[in-house]
């Protein structure tokens, strides 16, 4: 599932793209994209609206419309854009079609099913069930050491899941928890309220450090409009993985092998020497 930085170079993608465009017709091709409203309802809400910014909170993507709507979308697992000239054909798994105003068009595809849309207010935005909860940004004011503390002393859980829990930090997936728990010295099976609290600045800044490395690298790829994943995983990042992926390989800082255990459904890579405590 795409990740913080992944999401983030969506946005700015689109932001490039299709900001002050204007959407001629929308298209819903399969409803269950967006439960909360017809098909008929979808279309009529985004004909005519033009697009005056592209951002992004946690995860969702936001499509900011001046017609006082904003069109959230979350990418899950295999969601992407294509922003398409006309006499493109419309690949398999479109799921939604937007006409725009400089005669391409912008397609969501989503071959696992999983991705979701859903058009709101611009003033109920953060009021609604999906952006709510969220933890703060993890570059803003208000996500400091002393929020990851309260919000780790309140887990029960193993750190690693919390850091995974975007209702307490935002922008984690597997890949940036392992590379975070990492650098941060930290052992990911602890339980996160056990956590000392000499070591939650170290695992703020490793934060920090992780999602501003991988957003930099992003900020450098040149993404294809004709597909809008945001995966740049395979664009060379993977090549900076410290510990994801790297079961049996060397630590970068001991030499002792990276080991990899089933955790929580998911695989947690980890070093059993840097990472003990």
């Amino acid at each position: 599932m795409p990740e913080l930085p992944e999401v983030e170079l969506v946005a700015r993608s689109l932001e490039r793209l299709v900001a002050g465009r204007r959407i001629l017709a929308a298209r819903l091709l399969r409803e269950r994209l967006a439960p909360d409203i017809s098909p008929r309802t979808f279309a009529r809400s985004l004909r005519g609206a033009q697009i005056e910014s592209v951002g992004r909170r946690g995860k969702h993507v936001l499509a900011h419309l001046d017609n006082g709507r904003v069109l959230i979308t979350h990418l899950r697992m295999t969601g992407r854009f294509l922003y398409l000239p006309p006499e493109a054909p419309l690949p398999r798994h479109t799921h939604a079609l937007f006409e725009l105003d400089d005669g391409r068009r912008l397609v969501f595809t989503d071959q696992r099913h999983f991705g979701m849309m859903k058009v709101v207010t611009a003033a109920g935005l953060h009021e609604t069930k999906e952006l709510r909860l969220l933890a703060p940004e993890p570059f803003s004011d208000e996500f400091t050491p002393a929020y990851l503390r309260a919000a780790l002393a309140r887990s029960r859980r193993t750190l690693k899941e919390t850091l995974l829990d975007q209702k307490r930090v935002l922008g984690l997936g597997n890949i940036y928890a392992a590379e975070v728990m990492f650098m941060a010295r930290v052992n990911p099976f602890k339980t996160a309220a056990r956590l000392s609290g000499a070591r939650v600045p170290r695992l703020h800044k490793a934060i920090l450090d992780v999602l501003g490395e991988a957003l930099a690298h992003g900020s450098t790829m040149n993404v294809d409009p004709e597909n809008i994943d945001g995966s740049y995983y395979g664009g060379g990042y993977e090549s900076r993985w410290r510990v994801y992926d790297r079961e049996g390989e060397p630590c970068p800082d001991c030499r002792a092998p990276i080991r990899r255990v089933a955790h929580a459904g998911r695989s947690t890579f980890y070093c059993p020497r840097c990472q003990r405590r």
